[in-house]
């Protein structure tokens, strides 16, 4: 290559952090991808280093994460997912038997077994089960005790509407985040459990327009002991800067409240601001267009989903930065006049965040030789970021989106049963399985070989599952969804 891409402007005053750019940029220039030969996604290598991981245990430097054991699970299995791979029955039931050892007997899943219950293990544990669990005897779903997982997450709830992630524990946006997919998944959404959740999200965002872990909660000063705490209602300090990862469980989270807004609320998240901040997330050309998780920091493979993902959850928003949508045009289908021209949308992707760029840094960056996926040279492979660069892949190749018409027909297949909450409970499966993929947008770098799973925004999961596991939850039956070419 004859030319080499202008490195990040320093001042005369060198630090730790500028060296340390620098020397990133150095190693990153050197897997600048070739001209000539167009970069390929290496899926045997990194099949072999989930299937190792899955089949013969994790190496012993994974003895720091026993407490992380579901999120090792469903890193694995969701790879295989993304990836296009499906596992054995026998494997599937291995996996099953174990995932069910770390239930906790008074609601929610632990780290592993005997290990206290966890809110970002419970949604890990019933995302894998999602993925190789079914209906019946020993199939998983049906000895999930949805009942006391109810019961013990309106324990961790908070007077401001936040939630503590353990007994003991504190309160984050990436807990929330898990506690409302899971009440999703297992059809468990309530008003008393979703109650001011949305005003503590708000709360979080800050100057940046990103989110923070949380929010300082004001309470109402007291004169009873015995009264009930309440909050003021003015805004919180948030506690923390802007972060990639609390920025997509907080912007998730609100996606998944806003169906659950009293009408005419006029509560909402700063999307143009957070916008604003997310695109300026993403490296320049000679950090080959990877994603960095907070300001002035260095760019990251697992960003490539934190980041990455969020794009398609704040066109649902009808944010764009494109042109002004109206909150009514902000569920179109691929044929509806908005997305009509499918250059237009590529025009659009690519004025927000460069699809092209990601998928670049994730094949010429992130994939480790010897198989798995990696932050960036030359760190080691490990299962988060093999998940996390294989999820952000898909996030840049596929546009996913909540279809109007995939609404509609899932409100017309609708069987109501009676149940409390049976308006609630319609929203939630309406909202959740109303993603479509749309055909003939996706966009993918090298070989098609490279393609992979599109994966629902909101969950991280494959539609299939998704609808597998809420169909039967719901007592639906998911109506067939025949996908038709963008024109």
């Amino acid at each position: 290559m004859s030319w080499l891409p202008r490195s990040t402007p320093i001042d005369g005053y060198p630090t730790k952090t500028s060296d340390l750019q620098s020397e990133t940029e150095d190693v990153l220039v050197s897997h600048l991808p070739r001209e000539d030969t167009p970069p390929v996604l290496n899926k045997n290598p990194h099949l072999q280093f989930l299937v190792r991981n899955l089949v013969q245990g994790f190496p012993a430097r994974y003895t720091s994460q026993d407490a992380s054991q579901p999120w090792l699970m469903f890193w694995t299995l969701q790879c295989f997912s993304t990836m296009q791979v499906g596992i054995d029955p026998n494997n599937k039931q291995r996996a099953i038997d174990t995932i069910l050892s770390w239930q906790h007997p008074d609601g929610g899943f632990g780290g592993g077994p005997g290990q206290a219950a966890h809110l970002l293990a419970t949604y890990a544990s019933v995302c894998s089960l999602a993925i190789v669990g079914r209906p019946g005897p020993k199939g998983g779903w049906d000895q999930i005790d949805r009942e006391k997982i109810y019961k013990w997450y309106m324990s961790l709830k908070q007077p401001d509407g936040s939630f503590i992630v353990s007994t003991v524990g504190e309160v984050d946006v990436r807990g929330i985040y898990c506690l409302l997919v899971v009440a999703y998944l297992l059809d468990i959404v309530t008003p008393e459990l979703i109650a001011g959740t949305a005003e503590f999200i708000v709360s979080c965002q800050t100057y940046e327009g990103g989110f923070a872990s949380a929010s300082h909660p004001y309470f109402a000063a007291q004169p009873d002991e015995d009264a009930s705490p309440h909050c003021l209602p003015f805004p919180r300090p948030n506690l923390g800067e802007a972060h990639g990862g609390y920025a997509f469980c907080a912007l998730a989270s609100w996606v998944l409240l806003k169906p659950f807004l009293p009408e005419g609320s006029s509560l909402n998240i700063n999307g143009k601001r957070l916008l604003r901040w997310l695109v300026y997330m993403q490296g320049s050309e000679i950090e080959l267009g990877g994603f960095k998780g907070r300001t002035n920091k260095l760019v990251d493979g697992c960003y490539s989903w934190w980041v990455g993902g969020e794009f398609a959850l704040l066109e649902a928003l009808g944010i764009t930065g494109h042109h002004d949508r109206s909150e009514s045009d902000a569920h179109t289908d691929g044929n509806d006049e908005a997305w009509a021209d499918v250059d237009a949308f590529k025009h659009f992707t690519d004025s927000l965040f460069n699809r092209k760029a990601l998928q670049e840094y994730i094949l010429c960056a992130g994939q480790h030789p010897a198989g798995g996926l990696r932050d960036k040279p030359p760190k080691n492979p490990d299962a988060y970021h093999t998940l996390y660069c294989i999820a952000g892949l898909s996030a840049a190749q596929h546009r996913v989106f909540p279809s109007q018409a995939r609404r509609r027909q899932l409100e017309e297949a609708w069987a109501s049963d009676g149940e409390l909450n049976d308006r609630l409970r319609k929203t939630a499966f309406v909202e959740a399985l109303s993603w479509l993929e749309e055909e003939g947008t996706s966009k993918v770098i090298g070989p098609s070989s490279n393609r992979v799973n599109a994966t629902q925004p909101l969950f991280n999961l494959t539609a299939t599952h998704t609808e597998g596991i809420m169909s039967h939850f719901y007592h639906q039956t998911v109506p067939r969804w025949i996908p038709t070419k963008a024109p």
